[in-house]
């Protein structure tokens, strides 16, 4: 499992945490609009545990959620100019 903050950084522009953490996103925006239950998608996405630490667990989940919310909305954009520099 790759390693990941309590809290993905709070920055306006793409982070190599968030290319590096690209694919556990994508799983998030999957398990919401599937209408998984947080409490299964922090278990299985990030192996804790939220009957231990159902605070700590809401937190990780809700940030990464709203980082990879923010990614389809603006991040994005990032990408595209990047992938388009490159041959």
């Amino acid at each position: 499992m790759t390693a990941y903050l309590d809290e993905p950084p709070n920055s306006q522009t793409l982070t190599t945490y968030d290319r590096e953490h690209m694919v556990l996103y994508l799983r998030l925006l999957d398990s919401s609009r599937d209408g998984a239950d947080w409490r299964e998608a922090v278990q299985i996405l990030f192996g804790l545990d939220p009957a231990i630490e159902p605070e700590r667990c809401r937190q990780v989940h809700d940030s990464h959620l709203a980082r990879a919310r923010w990614m389809t909305e603006h991040g994005y954009r990032e990408l595209v100019r990047t992938s388009q520099r490159s041959p």
